[in-house]
């Protein structure tokens, strides 16, 4: 199990416009679409990765909370799935629905979303506001499969609430931890 860091796009960056299928609905997405009227949270996951597994249960809170408070929330895949099978859209469809994901979970074939937004790792998170410009970049929150510290979310729920609640977000952000985006080999 790999430990690989965020990049750590910097903060105000404008959000990459994508145009992705949903593998739950079938339907292409683009950003435009997706975008929530006071925030928009971009995860990279995927399906086989440990550290994904282990925060599912707090993904589908954070989704069933704040998609109501008017924040969009995406999931997006970008592994290579030639090499790693268990990646690909079909099984993402089957993750979504055992998972409860109330979000769409696209799939990022040809890797170019993943690049636009430097992400690294599985899982990966991106909340932009309104403006759709980078307010955070970071750690879900400090627990890790196997580290004994409870699930709890508290890094992005820390930054969600100040964005929805018009407060600064403190810009000194842990990077997250987890495996790293499974690239096509050129």
């Amino acid at each position: 199990m790999a430990n690989t860091p965020s990049t750590m796009l910097p903060l105000g960056t404008t959000t990459p416009e994508f145009s992705l299928r949903d593998t739950i609905t079938g339907k292409t997405f683009d950003l435009q679409t997706l975008k929530g009227t006071k925030g928009t949270l971009i995860m990279f996951i995927c399906n086989h990765c440990p550290f994904v597994k282990h925060v599912n249960p707090e993904l589908k809170r954070l989704g069933e909370e704040y998609q109501e408070k008017g924040i969009g929330i995406v999931a997006i895949s970008s592994n290579d799935v030639a090499n790693y099978p268990q990646d690909g859209p079909d099984l993402m469809k089957e993750t979504a629905k055992k998972e409860g994901y109330s979000f769409p979970y696209l799939y990022d074939k040809t890797q170019q979303v993943a690049a636009d937004y430097q992400a690294a790792c599985t899982p990966d998170f991106f909340l932009f506001d309104r403006k759709m410009n980078l307010v955070y970049r970071g750690q879900l929150d400090d627990s890790r499969p196997g580290n004994g510290i409870a699930l709890t979310g508290n890094d992005i729920r820390n930054a969600l609430n100040a964005l929805l609640e018009g407060n600064e977000i403190d810009p000194h952000q842990k990077p997250s931890i987890g495996c790293n985006i499974k690239w096509k080999k050129a």
